[in-house]
């Protein structure tokens, strides 16, 4: 099962293009247009972290958030959740399915400069979200959206060079701190008439190439890849093995930003080249 078209506009990220009227933010959120046999579904993928921001980049973008049959939400962070609330309420509909994992509600934190969490903030909690007109939909493995177009659900971690990419920690059952390791990471997985697997991410926490692994069928054709990969912190051997393992699928299209880092968007333009391009507010997809 294929879709006929994606289209995948980048409402908010940590760039802009240049001249472009649009705002930046940490942070990122995508709005999918996904065709099938004359079916045109619309799916928000994330919403950044500063929702006022996100709406302006809507309104010059002449998108219609009303039109929204889905939100998806590929993992806890603030920088991917927060104001989702606000959002909602600009969406303006009842029982709007809200695609995550279980756990994206947790206590997700950092101790290094200080303790802060980091995970889904104060306002956005299930009330608030339930308030504003959303239908929780928490699911660890995989849910189609539509014939061709699908979360990932939990990712296997299989790779040995590939990490969190954030000391983050989280309280077990019995209150004591663990380390976390973002089980809730999650990704969309669409498959294009005529051009293959295209995966949209949002942090790739769980690592990008485990990613493909997993949803990747064995010689199954890699059109493109598109998001955070969560390198910014990484090691030289950490980007040099993720670049040439990324090589392997032999992607037409490596489109990585917010939290990929200079150093490893550097390393990946020297292995792809043209196939290579950053994101900003604005930037468009089409397949």
């Amino acid at each position: 099962m294929v879709l006929d078209k994606l289209t995948v506009t980048v409402l908010a990220e940590d760039s802009v293009p240049y001249e472009s009227p649009l705002l930046g933010q940490h942070g990122v959120s995508y709005w999918l247009e996904a065709e099938r046999k004359g079916i045109t579904k619309r799916i928000l993928v994330d919403v950044g972290q500063n929702p006022e921001a996100l709406l302006f980049n809507v309104g010059k973008l002449g998108i219609s958030l009303a039109e929204t049959d889905a939100v998806v939400l590929t993992h806890c962070h603030y920088d991917h959740t927060q104001g989702l609330t606000r959002i909602l309420e600009a969406i303006g509909r009842k029982d709007l399915p809200v695609i995550a994992h279980p756990a994206l509600f947790r206590l997700n934190f950092v101790t290094d400069p200080f303790f802060q969490h980091v995970g889904v903030m104060q306002g956005d909690k299930p009330e608030d979200l339930r308030a504003a007109g959303a239908e929780l939909v928490l699911v660890s493995g995989p849910l189609q959206l539509m014939p061709g177009l699908s979360t990932t659900g939990e990712v296997p971690r299989v790779t040995d060079f590939e990490e969190v990419g954030i000391a983050l920690s989280t309280l077990d059952e019995n209150g004591r701190v663990v380390p976390d390791s973002m089980p809730d990471d999650l990704s969309l997985a669409a498959r294009i008439e005529g051009k293959g697997l295209v995966i949209i991410t949002g942090c790739s926490h769980a690592g990008i190439i485990n990613i493909l692994k997993h949803a990747a069928a064995p010689n199954e054709r890699v059109e493109g890849v598109i998001g955070g990969l969560h390198l910014v912190e990484a090691s030289e051997e950490r980007i040099e093995k993720t670049a040439s393992a990324l090589a392997e699928f032999s992607p037409s299209l490596v489109a990585a930003g917010h939290c990929t880092g200079f150093r490893a968007q550097a390393a990946l333009y020297a292995k792809f080249g043209k196939k290579f391009t950053t994101m900003g507010s604005g930037t468009v997809f089409r397949f």
